[in-house]
This record gives structure tokens, sequence and C-alpha cells, in this order.
């Protein structure tokens, strides 16, 4: 039995072609709208796939997308699966020395690019030596010299819209770069079969997985429509592409926006009767809670049955102000990475109180990162996952060595995150290792800490990092942006709301009120620029 997804999403055309696959709304204003079958977005990715395989790109080769969210990228996603190219999300916020860095360490053979990135990409692309063979999405500016690139709509109508592809393989890859938040972004390189089970899990990731390909299209074929999921966050972060073949493993319609905008979101999710919506924490979910509160009052968002993040949490008390405006819907804190998929959601009682606690599937554990052997309960540990676990990281034999392990016969996935487990088999995790704060031998874990501060009346957003502290060795900082009109706390405000809910070790020694929380374009946290807010000035002849 061969598990491969451009198979997979074909034998579902096959089950339900006439029923709406992909909706594209973009800002309003721009009039653009675009909507597909299943029928169409296939015959789309065919015409792609065509193209690609006539310019020469080969099986096995690698292509870029450096893309904004749009029917393109997942258009290209699954013309590289059918031509069993390698596709490789590019950040498409990075500048020309990061892209630099990017295109040849992922050893790209071609690239497919929005028409506004045409200047870092003519910058960058010259300095890859395999690079060869470049598509353009939409009209570059005017005055812009951009590289030469064939026109995505030519490309689109060269090829051919039938299949006709060769044999595929459960071992044709799928290439996932890390955000690159805590250091270089590294290529996590997935086996398609691996990926399916772990990171949509088996085409039922509320339910039980498949026990043969030719089950995900007998489900789709025996089901109903009326389910629609609007990943919010960009493609170019697995778990929003992810979340897209979610919907498409159910036969259901999937939603997109080119970038997140908190009032055409819920426009979207009125018009569009959404069901079930994908964020990142705090960051997506507060500029939600100030619209339904201020310009969208009264927006319908009853369709709507769940609303999940991964990449960071939600906190209680923003879950809570969400949950009173929109009281029919269930709000799951989802934990996985780009190295492990889908691991667990968060329990009922998880919270400031009791710790993000987890009940997590059968192949993840709690280990010893030396020995590798479960922890004893209440023991810290890291996160590990066993069975469909990556190949390990794209050109860095080094720091796969460091990750992925054998135990007995099954292969593993050590993550970065450190964590207990207790004797129910519920697991606390305690923060990323890289960012735990040592604070005169005491460990903090920022993500607790953040947590805490936003339950303050007037934070609006956190981050947590440790400053240089000569007695200390660092000690806990906080970045705030506050509520827009809250009056400026000070240090001490800030310590005794703390202190009701840290131990005292735990609590903010230096605070930098901010403008404007740093986050990437999904959310998620940028530990690096927090670190170098909350640095000491230098002194003169440092």
């Amino acid at each position: 039995m061969e598990y491969n997804l451009a198979d997979l999403f074909e034998s579902v055309v096959d089950a339900v072609p006439e029923r709406e696959a992909l909706v594209y709304l973009d800002h309003p204003g721009t009039g653009a709208e675009r909507r597909l079958t299943y029928a169409e977005l296939d015959a789309a990715a065919n015409r792609l796939a065509h193209h690609l395989i006539d310019a020469g790109i080969t099986p096995g080769e690698h292509l870029g997308l450096h893309l904004y969210n749009g029917v393109e990228y997942l258009q290209t996603v699954l013309a590289c699966l059918k031509a069993r190219i390698v596709p490789v999300n590019v950040n498409y916020r990075y500048v020309e020395e990061e892209l630099t860095y990017l295109y040849r360490d992922a050893d790209l053979a071609a690239l497919v690019f929005d028409a506004e990135f045409d200047e870092r990409v003519a910058a960058a692309a010259p300095k890859a030596p395999l690079l060869r063979h470049l598509v353009r999405v939409g009209t570059p500016a005017a005055g812009v010299r951009g590289p030469e690139a064939v026109a995505f709509t030519k490309a689109e109508a060269d090829g051919s819209p039938e299949r006709g592809f060769a044999p595929r393989s459960a071992d044709d890859q799928f290439i996932i770069y890390t955000g690159g938040t805590t250091g270089m972004p590294k290529g996590v390189m997935w086996r398609q079969e691996d990926l399916f089970f772990s990171g949509l899990g088996g085409g039922a990731p509320t339910g039980e997985p498949v026990r043969t390909p030719q089950e995900l299209a007998e489900r789709v074929a025996a089901g109903g429509d009326g389910i629609t999921f609007f990943p919010t966050p960009p493609l170019m972060h697995g778990t929003s592409t992810l979340t897209a073949f979610i919907g498409f493993n159910f036969g259901q319609r999937v939603v997109l926006h080119r970038r997140f905008d908190p009032e055409a979101v819920l426009r979207t999710v009125e018009k569009e009767r959404v069901t079930s919506m994908s964020l990142v924490g705090d960051a997506m979910l507060r500029p939600l809670i100030d619209a339904l509160k201020g310009p969208l009052k009264g927006t319908d968002c009853s369709s709507m049955f769940s609303v999940s993040s991964s990449g960071a949490i939600m906190s209680d008390s923003v879950r809570a102000e969400f949950q009173a405006l929109v009281p029919t819907v269930m709000l799951l804190n989802n934990f996985g990475s780009s190295e492990s998929g889908f691991n667990g959601t968060a329990t009922d009682d998880s919270g400031p109180e009791n710790g993000f606690r987890l009940r997590v599937n059968s192949r993840t554990e709690v280990v010893d990162p030396a020995t590798h052997e479960p922890v004893a309960p209440g023991e810290p540990g890291r996160i590990a996952q066993r069975g469909h676990v990556p190949l390990g990281y794209y050109n860095d034999p080094a720091k796969t060595a460091q990750t992925f392990f054998r135990r007995g016969e099954e292969r593993w996935v050590l993550l970065g995150d450190m964590a207990t487990v207790d004797a129910d088999g519920i697991v606390t995790v305690l923060g990323r290792g890289s960012q735990c704060i040592n604070t005169g031998g005491e460990k903090v874990y920022p993500e607790e800490v953040e947590q805490a501060l936003k339950a303050h009346p007037d934070v609006y957003d956190a981050l947590v990092a440790g400053a240089p502290d000569a007695r200390w060795g660092n000690r806990v900082a906080a970045v705030v942006q506050l509520r827009e009109g809250a009056p400026e706390p000070s240090l001490d405000d800030i310590q005794a709301h703390c202190r009701t809910r840290l131990a005292g070790y735990k609590i903010p020694r230096r605070l930098v009120i901010t403008g404007r929380i740093r986050r990437s374009p999904s959310g998620k946290a940028d530990y690096r620029w927090a670190r170098s807010v909350v640095a000491p000035p230098r002194e003169p002849g440092d």
C-alpha cells in the first residue's frame, strides 16, 4: 500500500469532482475572488506540473514557493506532488541574505514567486547555482527590474490539463523549512506517507486513520459536504498548508485570504459560513476580539465549530474574551512542530494555574535527552515522537544526528520542548529548552510568564526573555505591548500582578514597554528580537 499525497488527492477529485474545493477571497476593495471545484483545481495543478516537467525539472529536484497565500500556492504544491518534484516553503519576509542562504541550502532548481518580490529574487537567485527555472505570479511593478521568469499564466496555458504522470511513491518527499526564529531555518525532510499520518492525521485527525489509501476516497464519497476550513496564517508556514490538505482529504472546502486582516476574516466567516478556522495564538485571536467588540460587532459567527491554534498558545484570558463573544465555538490549543506534525491538544484545565497541559497521542513520550528513555512521572525531559517521523534535516547531518534517533526498531524525533508527564500520561509543557532563562540556577520558561502577563487587563501582548545580569547570570525581563489607551504600568504594578500567579523567581525584574511586539507573519514569537530589546545598554568603552 502506497500513501502518496498526489495519488490521495486525485482519488478525492474522482470521488467529488464537482464539489467546491478552494475559494480565494482577497482583501475588500480588490474584487479578487476565485472559486474552483475539485476537478478545476486538479486540472490547474496538472497544467503547471506538465509545464515544470517540460522545463526540465526532474523528480526529486526542489522547487521553492516564494508566495503569499493564494490559489497559486496550493496549485503549485499540488503540481510538485504530481510531478514528484519536492516543494519547499520560502519565508516571504526574508531579505536578500536570508533568501540566498535558503535558496542555496535547499538546492532549489526552480522557484515560483510573487512579482512583489522581484527585486529580492533578482538579487538572490543568481547566487543559487542550481536554480535555473523561475515562474512569476502577477505583473512586475513599473520601473522594477526583476529576474527573467516565465509568467505563471503562460506556464498554466502551456501545460496539459490531463494527468498522464509517471507512477509515484510513498517515499516521495515534502520539505518544510522551520521558521528560523531561534536560529537559521532548517529543512525538515518528510516522506509523504509519514507526513500523511503525522501531519494530516491519516485522513481523519479527529477520528480513526484510514486503513488503506482507497478508503480515503470511499469515506469522501460516503460523506456529505458542508465543512469549510479557513487557514488564516501564511501558507509558507507548514501548519497552514497542512490544514488546507486536511480539508482536501475530507473532500471539503478550503477558504483563503492573501494576508491576515481581522475584519476581512470575520466578514468571510459570516459570508462563507466557515466551520473550522486555524490561527496562531493571541497575536491573531486578539485582533479578532477587537474587531468583534468594535467595527464588526454583531457579525454572525454561529457557523464556527472550532478555532484552533498551533505554533503559539491562545492564553487563558484571551480565550475567555473570545468565548464570551462566540459562546458556541470550541477553542483548541494544539501542539506540534515541523519535525513531528501533530502531538496533542491542551486539556480543559490547561492554563496559568496548572501550566500548558496536553493530552498527547500514543506515539508521543517525554524522554531523557541523553539516554532517550522515558522519564519517571514528574521528572523533566524532552518531548519525543516515534513512528511516522521525518528522515532528518536537509543538508545538515550534524543537527540530524542530534535530533533524530532510533530506539529498538523505531525511528524517533527529539523535539526542543521541555516537559514533564504525570501518572495519567498528561504532559505539561515547560517551554523550549533553547529559550529557557537560567536565573541564579532556577529555570524559567518564557511561555509561562507570558501567559501570566497577558492576564493583566492593560497588556495586549507580551514576550519574555533573559536579560544578562552580573549576579544571577540572567534575570527575567518582559517586553509588553499595551492595549490602546491603557495607562502605562510600572514594574511594581506588573510584579504585583504576576505574584498572584507565579513563583517569586519567575517574576519579571525588568519591564520594557514597546509600541508593537515583533512576531513572524504567522504570529510566532521572535525571541531574538525580544532579547535584543531587554539587553542592558552598552556602556561607553564596552
